[in-house]
């Protein structure tokens, strides 16, 4: 007698799997929360593509188009209801997204946009102004989403504006730069609002970025070498 051959499953693992046995020691309430979560990185995945859309054919959200995102979710992006619900503050994540959208369209910036200095570094910049509109007005702009409640840091933008610099051969100190990060925060009082962090690096920012960049690139190349 044989086993029964399970291809489909070859690497992967089971939410309920032997490997992750923590599940053990919690009650259903818990496993129920925990498997609504493992949701979290796919609906901020399908929330970066819908505002990539929206920016490319500049097509603004309005208020009115909640439903129809949450929708999408479901249809489109094959997220189950109850995972958006459990997982994310819908209303909330949706006026930030709502902003950081509206806001890369009215700077006519350029959506997920990589920025390449090497195979060893290179990064996707959210939204960034648009190439020409750098080198005719002197000035760029990157904005960042985050769907999610870990407070982001300024530095991955900073990273950016490093590898734009590198990749364009443009010096920091020669353009206006502005970075945004759209994130949603709770207050005091536990409840999400929508938030913009915004700051204004110098050259004197983003230079020593620039120079740790190639300093350690060119380390790993002659490890490899």
């Amino acid at each position: 007698m044989n086993y029964n051959k399970h291809f489909n499953l070859e690497g992967k693992h089971a939410f309920l799997g032997a490997s992750q046995s923590t599940w053990l020691r919690k009650t259903e309430e818990q496993i129920i929360d925990s498997f609504a979560r493992q949701y979290i990185q796919s609906i901020g995945t399908a929330l970066h593509d819908i505002a990539r859309k929206h920016i490319k054919h500049r097509v603004k959200l309005t208020k009115s188009a909640k439903k129809e995102i949450f929708l999408s979710l479901v249809e489109d992006y094959r997220i189950p209801p109850f995972a958006i619900e459990c997982g994310i503050d819908f209303d909330a994540v949706f006026e930030n997204l709502m902003e950081y959208t509206n806001d890369a369209i009215g700077y006519r910036m350029v959506p997920e946009q990589i920025l390449y200095y090497s195979d060893y570094c290179f990064g996707t910049a959210d939204a960034i102004s648009d190439l020409d509109s750098v080198i005719l007005n002197r000035s760029l702009r990157i904005h960042d989403l985050k769907t999610g409640l870990t407070r982001a840091h300024i530095e991955q933008l900073e990273i950016y504006t490093a590898l734009f610099c590198l990749e364009y051969n443009i010096k920091p100190s020669d353009i206006d730069i502005e970075l945004r990060i759209y994130q949603s925060q709770k207050d005091e009082d536990d409840i999400l609002h929508p938030e913009v962090l915004i700051l204004n690096p110098t050259a004197e920012d983003i230079v020593p970025i620039m120079d740790k960049i190639i300093s350690i690139d060119k380390k790993i190349n002659s490890i490899i070498e």
